[in-house]
Order: C-alpha cells, then sequence, then structure tokens
C-alpha cells in the first residue's frame, strides 16, 4: 500500500510572465522580474475590469500606480490607452518594465520610486488609474489623498482600487464614489469616480 505524504503540498506558480488577455497584444506573454511578494492580478479579475472600462479606453491617459508586472497597464495599452505611466518602487522591476515598454513599441513612461512621492510632485492628470499595491501596508489611502489634494484624476475619471477583502473602505472622501464593486475569494476590488 502506498503511503500517503502529510506533507503540504507546494504550489507551483507560472511565475516569469504576465499574459495580455485581450486587444492588439492579445496573448503577448511578458517577461517579469523575480522579486517576492509581486501578485498580479489574475486574468479573471483583469477580465471583469477591462470589461468595466471598455468605453474609457480608447485614448485614455492611464496611471499604474503601483505597477509591479505591469500586467493592468499593458493590458490598457493593448486595449487602445493612448498612454500609461507607470510607477514602481524597486529598481529591478521598473528595468523590466521599461524592456516590456520598449518591445511593445507602446506609448508610455516607467518612473522609478515610490508612489505617493511621485505623485506628489505630478501636475499629469489621468483619465484611469489603478491602484494595486502590494496587500496589507496601509499604500491605499495615502495614495488616494495624492491624487484628490492634487486633482490628478480627471473629471469624467475613474479609479480602480484593488486590495484585501478586510482593508478600510477606500471612500476616504465624500468626494468618491464606488461605481462597480466585486468580491472574489480574498480580494475586493472596484471602479471610484468623483461625484460631480
Amino acid at each position: 500500500m502506498k503511503r500517503v505524504s502529510r506533507k503540504p503540498q507546494t504550489q507551483k506558480t507560472k511565475s516569469g510572465n504576465v499574459r495580455i488577455i485581450s486587444g492588439q497584444y492579445r496573448g503577448r506573454k511578458l517577461p517579469v522580474a523575480d522579486v517576492d511578494g509581486l501578485r498580479p492580478t489574475t486574468d479573471r479579475n483583469k477580465e471583469t475590469l477591462f470589461n468595466w472600462l471598455m468605453h474609457d479606453l480608447p485614448d485614455a491617459a492611464c496611471l499604474d500606480a503601483f505597477a509591479g508586472s505591469g500586467g493592468l497597464g499593458f493590458e490598457a495599452l493593448s486595449r487602445y490607452a493612448g498612454h500609461c505611466t507607470f510607477i514602481e518602487k524597486d529598481r529591478n522591476v521598473a528595468a523590466q518594465l521599461k524592456t516590456n515598454l520598449s518591445a511593445m513599441s507602446a506609448n508610455g513612461e516607467v518612473l522609478n520610486g515610490d508612489a505617493v512621492q511621485v505623485l506628489s510632485s505630478t501636475d499629469k492628470q489621468f483619465d484611469i488609474i489603478f491602484i494595486d499595491p502590494p496587500f496589507n501596508h496601509g499604500l491605499v489611502e495615502p495614495v488616494l489623498q495624492v491624487i484628490l489634494r492634487r486633482n490628478l484624476l480627471k473629471p469624467d475619471g475613474v479609479i480602480y482600487v484593488e486590495q484585501e477583502i478586510n482593508a478600510p473602505s477606500p471612500l476616504i472622501s465624500e468626494r468618491l464614489q464606488i461605481v462597480k464593486e466585486k468580491k472574489l475569494a480574498q480580494v475586493m476590488y472596484c471602479l471610484i469616480s468623483l461625484e460631480d
């Protein structure tokens, strides 16, 4: 009789790349820097998000505030966003993002630095802002505060927030309202707009 191992099985991950799921670069796999804690948005979440954004994407100015793998920004560019600014704190990850952006010949820029500090010194406005920071670090609120204080979201723009399900509400101001929201496993993600 074969013995059953009591050791927990280690889950094999598909590390090393992020896949574009639709648009002009559909099916393309982009290399991802091997860094602990990098947590790309799942294809399922991306599909829901980009269905929500379908009519907002063409020619949109996008910001991927905690770029990581760049999955959200590259997906937006694949779906004909006009430009994407990627902000990434880790130098190696930012270098990989620059390489991927160049390989795609896509319209964008990669800024290496802390999202709050970088956004505190810009006056650019964006149509779509992606906020998908590392979980359990309390980073959503400070970035939203900077976005509101510096008026970085265009009047008809939207903010995508992805965070752990038990995190505080992203509605840090009466000026913000949730337009769409979904919870899946341990993740809450939503679209937020500015009230008129």
